[in-house]
């Protein structure tokens, strides 16, 4: 069975992963810290924001994966996970910002509403329920 819509999400958060690491490393070159974030708000900032990243698509991707293993996926399934990394984009821009910004909010609410979502799907698959 190929995964097509977790192959494909897990393509996705790859390449988002890479760009957070990019901006990460650029700022870091620019303050000429090497580890931590030196003091500079607008590194630790951008390290929150691919730490974010970090902390939330592992288990977006185990979510779907499983899902479309069960064969109940299909087209909402990647519309989701379309949904989901245009929101973590969403929130690595709002970081950009010291204060509360849509961007960083938005992201944050439709990454944990997908989340939620998802694990109640998993949970009613589970239960037979779908």
């Amino acid at each position: 069975m190929i995964l097509q819509t977790t192959l494909s999400l897990a393509a996705a958060a790859a390449l988002i992963h890479f760009w957070l690491f990019v901006r990460v490393t650029q700022r870091r070159f620019a303050v000429k810290a090497v580890h931590g974030d030196g003091g500079d708000e607008h590194l630790f900032r951008r390290i929150r924001a691919h730490s974010n990243f970090i902390e939330n698509a592992p288990l977006f991707l185990i979510l779907v994966g499983v899902i479309e293993m069960t064969g109940k996926g299909g087209t909402w399934l990647a519309i989701a996970g379309a949904v989901f990394m245009l929101a973590r984009v969403s929130h690595a821009f709002g970081m950009e910002n010291a204060g509360a910004n849509i961007l960083r909010g938005a992201g944050m609410l439709v990454t944990l509403l997908l989340e939620i979502g998802l694990a109640a799907v998993a949970v009613l698959i589970a239960l037979g329920q779908i």
